[in-house]
């Protein structure tokens, strides 16, 4: 069937000049700009909100009630699923790996907010997440709902096609585009930007979502274009992963507190702290240039971190009392 998309954002996201930042990267001051999808408008905005659209809208097609979908504890684009849920009269239930902690901040106070339904999967693999969220469906079935699973992180194919929209919106924005630099995670968002800017114009950085994230963009983005796109020759970055996907970096830290103190940016300590990180690291060995329109894909994520304790501790130190 053809799949139609709802309208859930608020797009063209805007292009924003960032000369303090390139500057502390070591770029020229018209080299750098920021794609602001963290303002796609819906429940606390993201990148999600793109992919949400096309599989949102394919979930309603078929005459689901219930949206089904999966993620860390503080997964972004769980929230956006409920988000999305609330906005087309939908219900949410959100299979999470780990199980209730005592603290419900950042994207589980507002999952709540939303009107999901939690469901804890306990310390599982992505196999094992995948299992309990078809177990999730299997009961809803039973109760006469009429449940739609949403993929991880909103990654597919069609949910791709959300950013191969923002890919041509960036074409129009910043003609002469080199890099675009966005966080690699469940391989969705990078997908559809190479599907619509090129194998070389996209850089990946690699946050530890999965095991083999190219693999993913390569099955998701080979359908959406003529070009022939080959895991191995992606631009990837995998060193930015540090001890692991739930673990604030070093190099992540940094980039949190560099946007904020260059351009009054927010980032989060997962997805676009990494990505940041990732785009000082190839600067710093040449592969994005001075000279070159350089674009940084804000993907969202702010209440992330007030669910992560290590990055709200950084960020408190930072704040130092005003003498009087």
């Amino acid at each position: 069937m053809s799949h139609q998309p709802v309208q859930l954002g608020t797009f063209p996201t805007p292009v924003e000049p960032a000369p303090r930042l390139a500057a502390a990267l070591g770029l020229g001051p018209d080299d750098l700009w920021v794609k602001r999808d963290d303002l796609t408008g819906l429940g606390g905005g993201g990148n999600k909100i793109r992919k949400l659209e096309w599989l949102a809208g394919a979930a309603l097609a078929e005459g689901a009630d219930t949206l089904v979908t999966t993620g860390a504890a503080q997964s972004n684009h769980a929230r956006l699923t409920a988000a999305a849920a609330a906005r087309l009269g939908l219900d949410a239930v959100l299979v999470l790996r780990g199980s209730p902690g005592r603290s419900r901040s950042g994207n589980l106070a507002l999952d709540g907010l939303l009107g999901a339904r939690l469901a804890w999967a306990g310390d599982v693999d992505r196999a094992g997440l995948d299992a309990a969220a078809a177990e999730v469906c299997a009961e809803l079935r039973a109760g006469g709902a009429r449940p739609a699973p949403i993929p991880f992180g909103g990654s597919s194919t069609l949910g791709a096609r959300g950013y191969v929209r923002c890919g041509e919106e960036l074409r129009g924005q910043v003609p002469d585009l080199r890099t675009a630099v966005v966080a690699l995670g469940s391989g969705g968002t990078m997908a559809g930007l190479v599907a619509a800017l090129g194998t070389e114009s996209v850089l990946g950085v690699d946050v530890g979502a999965l095991a083999d994230p190219a693999a993913a963009v390569e099955e998701f983005a080979a359908p959406l274009t003529a070009e022939k796109v080959v895991a191995d020759r992606l631009r990837v970055r995998r060193d930015q992963v540090g001890s692991g996907y739930a673990a604030l970096t070093g190099p992540a830290a940094e980039a949190l507190r560099l946007a904020a103190r260059t351009e009054g940016i927010i980032l989060d300590p997962t997805y676009t702290g990494r990505a940041l990180a990732g785009l000082a690291a190839a600067v710093r060995d040449g592969d994005v240039r001075p000279g070159e329109k350089t674009v940084f894909v804000h993907t969202g994520g702010l209440p992330g971190l007030f669910g992560h304790a290590d990055a709200v501790a950084y960020a408190e130190e930072g704040a130092v009392p005003h003498a009087r």
